[in-house]
């Protein structure tokens, strides 16, 4: 087991740091390039976990991808018609965006998948993606979860749908705002013999519908609400040539490192800054953080910039609704900045964090403890009581399999008294395979040992 043994901070933290790939981004830039007709080219890819477990799902499905290993892939795509059964179970690994986006796309193939994923993955809900596709005639047969009665989850049997028949339209409201199962709909309704209609009660990211519709795909969107009717043929789906935007989860840890050491100031370059996923700008803004977003221009319609940081004092203040939810992959890293923060910060409406590669809640409200600020749980996200003067206390965590818990405990360490030991800290490949070189080239000391 590998684990990282972080510094406290001596100097400050400056520099212009490059960033992995957006993984979002990613996986549906896969996605859609194998279902595309023709060569698509995929430039800056980061080789994250996640976004490998997709690259190598559609590979056992028959589609041809060159990898030049340096970031540049090559997809043919095989149009809407042209996967094959595949020979193996097809692995996500620990990607549950991998087996959500993929049974949109299997629930609509004549033959049978089997989806099989790690410990962690095999304990996440599926019924969420499940039975939407299922409401529109697709099989989908998963265990049954060992302590959400009534659910289901990994292994999934997917399909296969009788040979000659589609998928039927679908009116659809998510009962909780979810990318991964509004974009599982939306890709099966690549295949349907009708529309799809979802509404969310919040709007989560939307790079599903971004992407869909620059390769004309025919999709519109209206506030919260999205519809998406089957393009004409199974070919009319346009190749692309996309430089994968930077991803903004990635780039909040150096972004919120900057923030809290003194007289820091921090650039990510090439950032994704799709407004359905800038609630952490919108928290950064509401803690009284100094930051600045330089646009750059846009990549089949995903805006980008640069995103500078400096550090200045932090004040609390209330995290929820909307701002939560486009930044619920950032939730554990504003958690860092609420422990530094003056005063109380509550965090709520972010209850699907008990549903991620941990329980994210409660492991955040254990790591915070460790470090010395009290924190209170709540059922949808928590209450935290920052420490603003002096350093925390030096602390040795796990990260309970979890990258973003792992990288929290990291960017929490260069505030403390004394060196952190995060045990547990492979899983930061997950989505940020350079993390602790991206840390370093910015002036932290860490130490990686086993």
């Amino acid at each position: 087991m590998t684990s990282l043994r972080v510094f406290p901070a001596d100097k400050p933290l400056s520099g212009r740091v490059e960033i992995p790939s957006d993984k979002s981004i990613s996986h549906r830039a896969l996605i859609t390039a194998a279902l595309a007709n023709g060569p698509s080219r995929l430039r800056r890819f980061s080789y994250g976990e996640d976004n490998v477990k997709t690259l190598g799902v559609l590979r056992a499905l028959g589609v041809q991808i060159e990898d030049d290993t340096q970031g540049t892939i090559i997809v043919e795509g095989v149009g809407l018609d042209g996967l094959k059964e595949a020979t193996i179970d097809l692995d996500c690994g620990n990607s549950g965006t991998t087996m959500r986006l993929m049974c949109g796309v299997l629930s609509a193939q004549p033959f049978h998948s089997r989806m099989i994923g790690d410990i962690s993955l095999s304990a996440r809900p599926m019924k969420r993606v499940a039975e939407p596709l299922g409401m529109r005639g697709a099989f989908i047969r998963g265990r049954h979860h060992p302590t959400k009665d009534g659910d289901i989850t990994a292994p999934l049997d997917v399909g296969p749908l009788p040979l000659g028949k589609r998928l039927n339209e679908l009116e659809y409201r998510l009962p909780i705002a979810s990318a991964q199962v509004k974009s599982a709909l939306l890709l099966s309704g690549l295949f349907a013999s009708g529309p799809t209609v979802l509404f969310e009660p919040l709007l989560s990211r939307d790079h599903t519908e971004r992407m869909l519709q620059a390769i004309g795909v025919p999709i519109h969107t209206v506030g919260t609400s999205v519809r998406l009717d089957p393009p004409a043929s199974s070919s009319a789906l346009n190749a692309f040539d996309i430089e994968l935007p930077g991803d903004l989860s990635a780039a909040a840890f150096p972004l919120v490192a900057a923030a809290l050491v003194e007289s820091s100031s921090v650039t990510t370059m090439h950032t994704g800054t799709n407004p359905s996923r800038t609630g952490l700008i919108d928290i950064l803004k509401s803690l009284g953080a100094h930051y600045v977003l330089a646009p750059r221009g846009s990549i089949l319609n995903e805006p980008l910039g640069e995103i500078m940081v400096k550090q200045q004092p932090l004040r609390a203040c209330l995290i929820g609704g909307e701002m939560a939810t486009r930044a619920i992959d950032e939730i554990p890293i504003v958690c860092a900045l609420a422990a530094r923060a003056r005063g109380t910060t509550e965090i709520a409406d972010v209850s699907e964090l008990r549903v991620k590669e941990s329980d994210r809640l409660a492991t955040m409200a254990s790591v915070l403890r460790e470090f010395g600020v009290e924190c209170e749980e709540r059922p949808d996200g928590l209450i935290i009581e920052g420490r603003p003067e002096g350093p925390l206390k030096a602390a040795r965590v796990t990260s309970h399999g979890d990258h973003r818990i792992a990288m929290t405990a990291a960017i929490l360490g260069l505030v403390a008294d004394g060196p952190t030991d995060i045990d547990d800290t492979e899983c930061i490949a997950t989505s940020f395979p350079g993390f602790a070189a991206t840390l370093r080239t910015m002036g932290a000391r860490l130490e990686e040992f086993s």
